[in-house]
């Protein structure tokens, strides 16, 4: 797959497509308009500013720097513009220090050799050569020399430069991208010829667009049309004076297509797979139907087609085995309006105790069926608390296993959140979760050695995300430091970037990123809880290597949460009905032994059933990791 790197991103198929905001000479000259351009492009979300750097007495012949009158038009009239608006070198090194104080990137196309080498020293992270420069063979060449990506743009060119160029690129060995382009400004609509872009893959590199057109439609199809790069010209004031305003975006169009780029982003996905989004999980549940009884069925009835109906929800067996169900005999009696399930069907799922791997498996539990859970024989409970259970009274059984406690994640509608800068909130959060701690006390007697608590420590926004991120870390540090949870093994637990609350969803702005968490751990001498779906998800999301950061957060892991996931919110799905490899993750995994539950979606329904299943597929999984480790050595 091909790739660039521009600083620490990928750029190329299957990353987040990469956003240049131009602001080119649309400074006019004036640096405090150029601070104003990339504070613009800093709030519309752009990963780099680019500005231009011309040597003019390298570029033009003296007689028209003296006088552009004896040139062409064009000339006469671009010349002017492009003496008066040139800003100083130390501007420059200015607009390079404003650029990091503000978090993005700093690139400047170089339109000479001397101004190439007066850029690599401002430290730029890649060369943008534009369109004019694209048959600049000697002003290229100097540029590979400098071991740099090369962004090349292609506009006001025909093909055969274009192969030129790029083979003469590829005899350098050099890294470089290719912007699909129309060099006027504006472009008309007919002339883009977007799918041009398809022909310049062929070249084996990753491709772009640089955008002249007007309004914000044709860059956002870009993206979507696999656009890796897209470039456009960014304005305070199209009606000002100079050659690219009326080309160019004003801020409030460019974050526009910035957040309509991002969306595209996302929603394109892979194209290899379906699943499950959580939405529609929740929603399957309710409108989904399942195959039912018509009427009451003994045991030893005959299934015919007269005693099969079709009801909400869908909880039993599917519709789609309709054909199979009909002439089996009941090896067991339906109530009417009973659903039918897959033991109907001679499917007969138990659990293989036997060959279960090797670690303190347990299942989600509530106070009202825990004692059910046990005939599975799990070597651990893990009881999962919402608000109102913290005022219920544990019944006091004993077992000589393992207690794990979930407090809750919310209270009425509003969410837990140690981290919130709302400091009634934050307080609120820390009393229910000190409840939580008091309720994990009173029951730790009747378990097993020293309990554990999961909680979330939230960081959540319902609609824009949170940039001081820093001090969200701060409040949760403080949050903990509050929290009296001694004799309690206190497990913060990872979570992932679109968490489904309250019927919508949010965004989360900390604790997904296991580097940041392993930080923080280690700051609060603490472990967690690692959820493998809520973190596949974030990888997928952030397009990060998933065995990477599981590698990463073992050593602090002393709880898991074992599920699939699928997606950007594919959460809690079965295990091998997600993206995870599971042989893979065992085998990082293998020196694991601790406590851990399948936290499958709806796992405890129709007896268990989906833990079950889980726990077989996990056990299996981890078979094979084991003989694949023992095959390496």
């Amino acid at each position: 797959m091909p790739e660039i790197k521009i600083g620490d991103q990928l750029v190329g198929d299957g990353h987040p497509t990469y956003i240049i905001a131009e602001i080119g000479v649309n400074h006019n000259g004036i640096l405090e308009y150029a601070f104003e351009l990339i504070d613009a492009s800093v709030r519309a979300g752009v990963d780099a500013v680019k500005f231009q750097k011309r040597t003019l007495k390298d570029i033009y012949p003296q007689k028209y720097l003296d006088n552009s009158n004896v040139g062409e038009k064009n000339l006469n009239y671009l010349l002017p513009i492009l003496q008066r608006v040139e800003l100083s070198e130390k501007d420059y090194h200015r607009l390079v220090d404003y650029c990091e104080q503000k978090g993005v990137t700093f690139m400047c196309s170089a339109f000479d050799r001397e101004s190439a080498d007066f850029v690599d020293e401002l430290g730029v992270p890649a060369f943008k050569v534009a369109s004019a420069d694209m048959i600049n063979l000697p002003l290229i060449d100097h540029l590979t020399e400098k071991g740099k990506p090369i962004i090349v743009s292609t506009g006001m060119s025909r093909m055969e430069e274009v192969e030129t160029t790029v083979n003469f690129l590829k005899e350098r060995g050099a890294e470089f991208a290719l912007l699909h382009c129309n060099s006027a400004y504006p472009a008309s609509f007919p002339d883009i010829n977007l799918r041009f872009m398809d022909r310049l893959r062929e070249f084996g590199v990753p491709v772009g667009y640089s955008g002249h057109e007007r309004g914000i439609a044709v860059s956002t199809v870009a993206s979507a049309l696999g656009a890796c790069i897209v470039e456009r010209h960014i304005t305070l004031d199209r009606t000002m004076d100079g050659p690219d305003h009326a080309a160019s975006l004003e801020p409030q169009g460019f974050s526009k297509l910035v957040r309509d780029i991002r969306q595209i982003s996302q929603a394109m996905g892979t194209g290899k797979e379906k699943f499950f989004t959580m939405g529609e999980i929740l929603n399957r549940e309710v409108l989904a139907k399942s195959l039912v009884a018509a009427r009451d069925i003994e045991s030893g009835e005959e299934v015919t087609r007269e005693m099969v109906a079709v009801k909400g929800p869908g909880q039993g067996l599917s519709p789609q085995r309709y054909t199979d169900l009909i002439g089996r005999v009941m090896e067991r009696s339906l109530e009417h309006d009973e659903p039918f399930l897959p033991q109907d069907l001679g499917q007969r799922i138990t659990l293989d105790l036997e060959h279960a791997l090797p670690m303190q498996w347990g299942l989600v539990v509530r106070f009202d069926d825990y004692n059910k859970a046990m005939r599975l024989r799990p070597n651990m409970l893990e009881f999962h608390f919402t608000d109102k259970d913290l005022n219920e009274i544990y019944p006091g059984d004993d077992f000589d296993i393992p207690l794990v406690v979930h407090a809750p994640e919310f209270w009425g509608n509003n969410l837990v959140d140690l981290c919130s800068f709302d400091e009634a909130h934050r307080k609120a959060s820390l009393e229910l979760i000190q409840k939580a701690v008091y309720v994990t006390r009173d029951m730790a007697p009747h378990f097993k050695g020293k309990p554990k608590m999961i909680f979330h420590p939230g960081a959540a926004s319902l609609d824009h995300p949170i940039q001081d991120r820093k001090r969200l870390y701060d409040n949760l540090r403080r949050s903990v430091e509050e929290l009296d949870f001694e004799g309690i093994e206190l497990l913060p637990e990872n979570l992932p970037p679109h968490p489904w609350y309250f019927g919508g969803q949010w965004l989360t702005n900390a604790f997904m990123d296991t580097y940041e968490i392993r930080d923080f751990l280690k700051s609060m001498d603490l472990t967690t809880c690692y959820d493998t779906s809520h973190h596949k998800l974030y990888c997928n999301w952030a397009r990060v290597d998933f065995y990477e950061q599981v590698e990463a957060i073992l050593p602090y892991t002393t709880h898991l949460h074992l599920s699939d996931a699928s997606g950007l919110d594919g959460e809690g799905l079965q295990i091998n009905e997600g993206s995870i490899d599971w042989v893979r993750f065992f085998e990082i995994t293998k020196n694991y032994h601790g406590t851990m539950i399948p936290e499958i979606w709806r796992g405890h329904q129709r007896d268990g059933e989906g833990f079950i299943i889980a726990i077989n597929r996990l056990s299996e999984a981890y078979s094979q990791a084991m003989e694949n480790v023992k095959s390496k050595k």
